[in-house]
């Protein structure tokens, strides 16, 4: 039989992956993790491919045991991390024995936090990602008591300090926490909004409850259309700041629709996306304008990022896992 992980308490779980890119010109929201740098970073701590399936735990408390000893990392936000009740890090991958309980509670500042298993987890897919997509009512939401099998599982490691953590990596752990500052390039409707567009990044916004991977609604001083003419619906990108008739921005993440009919402001950048996707209701949000040049630029070194440390997670697992001895 497979190993598994077996669910004790779900909270607001589901399997989520980095979602289907290049499905947009089939009328497909992309979907997928709206932390994608929390969720990248899980999946290499752990040996994993990056697009790898993993957990997404959102706002609630989340309890799972393993079967057998398994290597995982948690990453996203701030939040308790325990190992049958003992204290283990975050953004560095832990060993858990079979029968051990691992515990995330208080999850604070942001909204979502990762758990990456070494092999990763099973579950169905849909045009090669296993990312929910709520309006097709795919996906898996996680209850109380379900199983998931772990696709490979996890090879001894010689470790003669079981006391002393396994691995310091140095992840690159981003701020989480208010005011939350979101990178943003100019719209293709900028022009329409005259001098009120400078609202966007002289005010504070603050998300409202009626957010979710879907888009994020804000309150605050919003700018106001100077244009008259019609606006006909075309496509819109993931971050496509949009400013409806009201007192609300529109903020599309991830789950957006690919059409929309309103005049877009601003664009989140790529690195912003993923602080945006950790935003809380009643948080604090500011936008700062940035060239398309700088948001490439952020984005590439948060890749480089990411590249070291898969580096630095190779070279330690080549030291750690036993190796035959030649003859």
């Amino acid at each position: 039989m497979a190993d598994t992980l077996t669910v004790h308490r779900a909270g607001l779980s589901v399997v989520q992956d980095l979602g289907r890119l290049g499905r947009s010109r089939y009328g497909l929201p992309v979907n997928g993790a709206l932390d994608q740098y929390s969720a990248r970073v899980a999946n290499v701590l752990t040996g994993n491919d990056e697009g790898a399936p993993l957990l997404e735990i959102t706002a609630l408390g989340f309890a799972c045991t393993p079967s057998a000893e398994v290597l995982i990392a948690v990453t996203g936000a701030p939040a308790e991390i325990t190992v049958d009740d003992v204290p283990r890090p975050r953004w560095e991958p832990v060993v858990v024995r079979a029968g051990e309980t691992i515990r995330v509670t208080r999850i604070r500042q942001g909204l979502r936090v990762y758990l990456a298993v070494h092999g990763s987890v099973e579950s169905p897919s849909l045009l090669g990602s296993c990312a929910p997509d709520t309006i097709l009512g795919f996906g898996r939401t996680l209850r109380d008591g379900d199983q998931l099998a772990i696709r490979t599982p996890f090879p001894p490691v010689d470790h003669p300090f079981s006391d002393i953590p396994l691995f310091r990596l140095n992840a690159s752990v981003p701020r989480f926490g208010e005011p939350w500052t979101i990178d943003v390039t100019d719209g293709p409707d900028l022009a329409e909004f005259g001098d009120t567009a400078e609202r966007l990044f002289r005010s504070e916004f603050t998300v409202t409850p009626q957010s979710n991977h879907i888009g994020l609604r804000m309150r605050g001083d919003v700018p106001r259309r100077t244009a008259t003419g019609e606006v006909l619906s075309r496509g819109v990108p993931v971050g496509a700041v949009e400013v409806p008739a009201g007192d609300e921005l529109l903020v599309l993440h991830r789950g957006r629709g690919v059409t929309a009919g309103y005049p877009v402001l601003a664009v989140v950048t790529s690195t912003g996306l993923s602080a945006l996707g950790q935003a809380r209701p009643g948080q604090s949000v500011r936008f700062r304008r940035r060239t398309v040049a700088e948001a490439v630029a952020a984005y590439r070194s948060q890749r480089a990022d990411i590249d070291s440390l898969r580096t630095r997670v190779r070279t330690v697992f080549d030291a750690l896992t036993p190796h035959p001895v030649s003859e």
